[in-house]
């Protein structure tokens, strides 16, 4: 291999290492490092997670200083995230790079805070270490766009996942559905690739219209291994959600109310109940959707999936509040009179760089609408330079 495919080569090993902190490292970013001391050889691997502390350059230097000693003096480090040059929980990792005598760093991509973004690099290269920034950059952002969008804004990453049909609709006309039962617009493949989605996020939302017409759960049932609870949301302006209802039930402490009703009795009683109750003031008498993500931001949620019905798809959409969406089309035609994903688009939505999936019969559209990275440089042609805006 020449010199830029090993560098990818080895940068993939990082990115899957990476993927093993999924959902274990919020509200840090993902983060994964593949150590090589000078002779080329792997002598070091590691991830982030959040509770273990340690970040993931640090993690594979401990293992590479076991194994190779001096050998490593003069190695490579692969790392999907540039370095940190700061003191937060833990000391910077640009120091123990120095120190372990590297004689240079690959880094997938800057770190997305413009107040940060560079400065580990800079350092390392003041300390005589070579730094090339940029290798396999889109799958890197792509693990940490939440991490981007938050540290940038100071707000979640919203993922709209919406499944209809392919006249756009999302549930039967009047009179035809069952109240709080569900109704499958997608098949069971569709449906079960929403999991994988609620367990990447750190909280979903749904309205209460969602509640009281599905009686959803909105829990994450992937099974696989997360760090904290899926915090599920409601949004209910007059304190509708029925004591009785699936979310309410299994409510322990992961599931928050936001409202702008004044009935205590009633907000009492949802407490008793392991709900936590969020008065927000009311703004056109409903639920203000700016304030409830920046309060989410606050608390550290770097990723929300919406999962809702067609008044709050609307509102999200139309004040700009989507970065992602995620759309499951299932190949029926309902009519007008049925229910529809969206209605009163002052603009059309244009999604570009689709991707799509097959499940069965259904079709699985994702786009971003907003890119959570924008604000950071971009990288010129032979990928190993990051040019950052002045």
């Amino acid at each position: 291999m020449n010199a830029m495919d090993q560098d990818r080569y080895w940068m993939q090993r990082a990115l899957e290492l990476a993927r093993r902190g999924i959902a274990v490292c919020s509200p840090n970013p993902v983060v994964g490092c593949v150590i090589l001391d000078r002779a080329g050889q792997v002598v070091g691997e590691g991830w982030h997670e959040y509770e273990l502390l340690e970040h993931a350059e640090v993690v594979a230097l401990k293992v590479a200083a076991q194994h190779a000693g001096e050998r490593l003096r003069g190695g490579t480090a692969y790392v999907t995230l540039e370095p940190c040059n700061h003191t937060g929980r833990t000391g910077p990792c640009t120091e123990a790079l120095i120190a372990a005598g590297l004689g240079r760093v690959v880094a997938a991509t800057a770190d997305p805070n413009p107040a940060v973004a560079g400065h580990g690099a800079d350092r390392l290269r003041e300390a005589g270490i070579e730094v090339a920034l940029g290798v396999c950059q889109t799958e890197a952002r792509r693990l940490n766009e939440g991490f981007a969008r938050w540290s940038q804004h100071r707000r979640p990453l919203v993922l709209m996942k919406v499944a209809m049909t392919l006249d756009g609709r999302i549930g039967p006309p009047p009179g035809r559905h069952t109240a709080r039962e569900p109704y499958w617009i997608t098949c069971e493949a569709a449906r079960a690739a929403v999991q994988p989605l609620r367990w990447q996020a750190d909280a979903a939302l749904t309205g209460i219209d969602t509640v009281l017409a599905d009686d959803p759960m909105l829990t994450d049932r992937s099974g696989l291994r997360r760090r904290r609870p899926l915090q599920r949301i409601v949004l209910d302006s007059a304190l509708r959600m029925p004591l009785d209802s699936k979310m309410v039930h299994t409510a322990n402490h992961d599931l928050v109310i936001f409202t702008v009703s004044k009935d205590e009795a009633r907000i009492a009683e949802l407490r008793t109940r392991g709900v936590r109750m969020e008065v927000l003031p009311a703004e056109a008498g409903r639920v203000p959707l700016d304030k409830v993500l920046d309060q989410l931001g606050e608390e550290g949620i770097l990723t929300l999936l919406t999962e809702t019905g067609t008044r709050l798809n609307t509102a999200l959409l139309a004040g700009d509040m989507v970065d992602r969406v995620h759309l499951f089309v299932s190949p029926q035609i309902m009519g007008s009179d049925a229910v529809p994903a969206f209605r009163g688009m002052a603009n059309a939505i244009r999604m570009a760089e689709v991707e799509v999936e097959r499940y069965e019969n259904d079709l699985g559209l994702c786009s971003l609408l907003r890119d959570p990275w924008e604000r950071q440089g971009t990288v010129n042609s032979d990928q190993r330079t990051v040019i950052r805006e002045q």
